[in-house]
């Protein structure tokens, strides 16, 4: 862990010129093109995400003083929401490969992240996740020099073509997990593409398999059994607010989605008395509706995005009730864009009709991703935590989902 606060921040990175979000939107629009062909055909993006690699946004997170951009988590995750609009399973792996560096920037030693962070850099590295908590079939052995692994790790989002993973395994001696990062050709590691859930179809989430892999303790980010700070259990909520953004994408690229139908190819219905159909009054009391889940949701996950960054900056001196507030801002986000992702992307339908369900649109994309990524960790667990932070003040308790 660093001894010292990370350093501040800026929305505009150094490494680029370019205004990331600009940038963001520039590639939501090239993804856009082939999202509904890629969402029904599945399997991996090689090329699309070679686009996202040539963006120069893999570097947006990570500090100046390491080379990167140095862009505030707010600017990260208004990113992820851009690219969800148009493809949220890519957009999930651009946010994924920012949650491992900030996983290096929480858990690692100041050598580690030079090393590791520097290292992105340079090499313009994509990151997967192998760390799944709920999964504890990979097993770590203590060795002299570090761990041998053994075992398999599923939900492994964007392991398929990554560079490096971030991976946790559990030490049955200690009886607890490390989490470390091993490049992913490291020998011993197999990448299994067989992900088939019928959404998010493109995030690569299949499982890693670990045979005998050497793990050097150079690359070990957090031992077995060592104390949680404020500060580390961060990850949790870098990892809960990128979801939130990601959903509320979903959301909004459905309600984009939609009106734009209405207003192109939509008819009124015969008993309406009106000759056109954004004059129907239904059909105008429905989008207000979704505008007013819209709303809220973007103004929840902005005002979480801000938290979380002060909250970073806030580096080992975060206390945990300063930790706890970030964790009720974001389950306070977290479940509107859900709700909002999940409502309009079923919704829309009794707006655009059924013609609009026509496999050439694939509007039906947006229910079938939100629900399958909504699904990561149950939303009554955080409307359970805001109860009790609404009935007595007690923060959500830091867990690897909170």
């Amino acid at each position: 862990m660093p001894s010292s606060p990370s350093p501040q921040r800026q929305d505009t990175g150094a490494a680029t010129a370019a205004d990331p979000l600009a940038l963001a939107a520039s590639l939501a629009e090239r993804l856009a093109a082939s999202a509904v062909e890629r969402d029904r055909a599945g399997g991996h993006a090689a090329r699309e995400r070679g686009w996202i690699r040539e963006s120069g946004l893999l570097t947006l997170s990570v500090p100046l003083e390491h080379g990167g951009q140095g862009a505030s988590w707010a600017t990260v995750n208004q990113a992820v929401r851009i690219l969800a609009r148009a493809d949220s399973a890519l957009a999930h792996l651009f946010g994924f490969h920012h949650l491992q560096l900030a996983g290096i920037q929480l858990y690692g030693s100041e050598l580690q992240q030079r090393s590791l962070l520097g290292m992105t850099v340079k090499q313009n590295l994509f990151w997967g996740n192998a760390l799944n908590p709920l999964d504890r079939r990979t097993r770590a052995v203590a060795l002299p020099t570090g761990y041998r692994l053994d075992g398999v790790k599923s939900f492994s989002s964007g392991s398929v073509g990554s560079d490096w993973l971030t991976v946790s395994a559990w030490d049955e001696a200690a009886g607890a997990s490390l989490i470390a990062v091993l490049p992913t050709t490291q020998p011993g590691i197999h990448v299994e593409a067989d992900w088939d859930a019928f959404g998010q179809r493109q995030t690569d989430s299949g499982n890693v398999h670990f045979d005998r892999v050497h793990l050097p303790t150079a690359l070990v980010l957090q031992a077995p059994g060592q104390a949680p700070t404020p500060r580390s259990t961060l990850r949790s909520q870098v990892a809960q607010l990128v979801m939130a953004n990601l959903y509320l994408g979903i959301a909004q690229g459905a309600f984009e989605a939609a009106r734009g139908y209405t207003l192109e190819s939509s008819r009124p219905w015969l008993a309406s008395g009106v000759d056109d159909v954004t004059d129907d009054p239904y059909v105008q009391h429905r989008y207000g509706q979704f505008w007013l889940m819209l709303r809220p949701a973007a103004l929840l996950a902005d005002a979480a995005g801000e938290l979380l960054e002060a909250a970073f900056r806030k580096g080992d001196a975060l206390s945990a009730a300063e930790r706890g507030e970030v964790a009720v801002a974001v389950a306070e986000a977290k479940v509107l864009a859900h709700r909002a992702a999940i409502d309009i992307g079923s919704q829309l339908f009794e707006l655009t009709g059924a013609r609009s369900t026509s496999a050439r649109y694939g509007f039906d994309r947006f229910w079938r991703n939100a629900r399958v990524h909504t699904l990561h960790d149950p939303v009554d667990y955080k409307l359970r935590d805001l109860g009790r932070y609404a009935l007595s003040g007690r923060f959500p308790e830091p867990t690897p989902y909170s």
